[in-house]
């Protein structure tokens, strides 16, 4: 459905504008995430024309998308540091989307930002993985002593069934075969559905959870407050535990110790849901820490 955004006065309605770009994204099959992201990074950039130039956004003129992308490289700040290039490349990565979107809506019809404009990054060829089996079991045991069981089923299924973290919270009962020790990822990164292997740990952390879950819905791990528990509430529960440990660290963990442990490359992918096997490949490489420590021998 397409919609004239220009109103008398030549301004543009940029509720409804941001509103049906979110529905857009949701109808291109983008994540719950993406949608999310990608909304703060428009609304962002809206918030920045008007305070640059003194009038309301209409449309996107490259000349401005330039002068955006300086400013981000030089000029906007994150806890005090220059936005690194993957976070650049997100927000303009949203602003190409939202190009497309306005053209399918004829508010205009010139290509203003491609992929030439992205900042090219060099690959980081080190293991991502900075937390150890110790460390990992150590947070294990400290959320079971808290009596978290809910958390400790989560932070379980996290280090050793490769789970995203939205992908755990999105599990619903009946995708869960304790039996068959396997359960299916529906909801997966590019709605990609997965088979997922469970071991005896996952196995009998989601058992003691299901006997002390009091809930008649239909997601695996819901909250008091609605259907499913929030990765907000994840994230806060995390920090509650660890400084250093994270759900997307618990990731990190589980391709390397899988690897380690006899896994093969496409095993590992096709447990995580790598859509690349060049991104498993990465935790067959020595880690950040270790590469550190060759660097004092040279």
């Amino acid at each position: 459905m397409q919609h004239n955004y220009n109103f008398w006065g030549g301004q543009i309605h940029l509720q409804s504008l941001v509103e049906d770009f979110v529905n857009y994204l949701i109808n291109k099959g983008k994540s719950e995430n993406t949608v999310k992201s990608y909304k703060l990074h428009i609304v962002e950039y809206i918030k920045w024309f008007s305070d640059s130039y003194g009038t309301s956004f209409k449309k996107l003129y490259r000349e401005n998308v330039l002068e955006y992308k300086s400013y981000l490289i030089n000029v906007k700040k994150f806890k005090g540091k220059n936005l690194n290039a993957k976070t650049i490349n997100a927000k303009l990565s949203a602003l190409g989307l939202l190009n497309k979107f306005l053209i399918e809506q004829n508010v205009q019809d010139e290509v203003v930002i491609n992929d030439s404009d992205m900042i090219k990054i060099q690959i980081n060829y080190a293991n991502p993985t900075d937390i150890n089996k110790s460390e990992v079991e150590n947070f294990r045991q400290k959320i079971l002593e808290a009596g978290d069981k809910r958390l400790y089923a989560i932070v379980t299924l996290l280090a050793y069934g490769g789970l995203r973290i939205s992908e755990a919270l999105n599990i619903k009962l009946n995708d869960v075969s304790l039996q068959g020790k396997e359960l299916t990822v529906r909801k997966g990164k590019g709605e990609k559905q997965r088979i997922v292997y469970l071991n005896t740990k996952i196995i009998n952390s989601l058992r003691e959870y299901l006997k002390e879950r009091n809930d008649d819905g239909e997601f695996l791990f819901p909250s008091r407050e609605s259907d499913k528990v929030d990765r907000t509430v994840i994230n806060k529960q995390f920090k509650k535990h660890s400084d250093k440990i994270t759900p997307h660290k618990l990731r990190h963990f589980f391709c390397s110790n899988a690897l380690s442990a006899g896994f093969g490359i496409h095993e590992v992918a096709n447990q995580a849901g790598h859509s690349s096997i060049q991104t498993t490949l990465i935790y067959t490489n020595p880690s950040r820490e270790q590469m550190k420590r060759k660097a004092e021998l040279l």
